[in-house]
């Protein structure tokens, strides 16, 4: 773990926001009340949205810093947010089934 460039955006998403990266099931990173999928393919990015549906907490899609135009393009009308490799927000999430 730690080696490809999808293990350590997901590592230092949880570092971030103090949550857990389990790379065997469901979302990326878990904690700090939100989950994350990471994508680093853009062929994938409706993949990693799918991946969010069903949680109830805030849910944000993690992207290479070249990838975030896409990324944001892509959850443009939904509740999940995105961010960039760092972890830093630059759309917010909005709770599922909140206002």
């Amino acid at each position: 773990m730690g080696n490809s460039k999808h293990d350590r955006i997901a590592e230092r998403v949880a570092k971030r926001v103090g949550g857990e990266y389990n790379p065997d099931r469901g979302a990326d990173v878990a904690g700090g009340g939100q989950v994350t999928e990471v994508e680093v393919d853009p062929g994938k990015l409706k993949e990693g949205i799918r991946q969010l549906q069903g949680y109830k907490q805030p849910r944000y899609l993690a992207v290479p810093n070249e990838l975030v135009p896409e990324a944001k393009e892509a959850t443009r009308g939904t509740q999940i947010g995105v961010r960039t490799e760092t972890g830093r927000i630059v759309k917010p999430a909005r709770r599922p089934g909140g206002r």
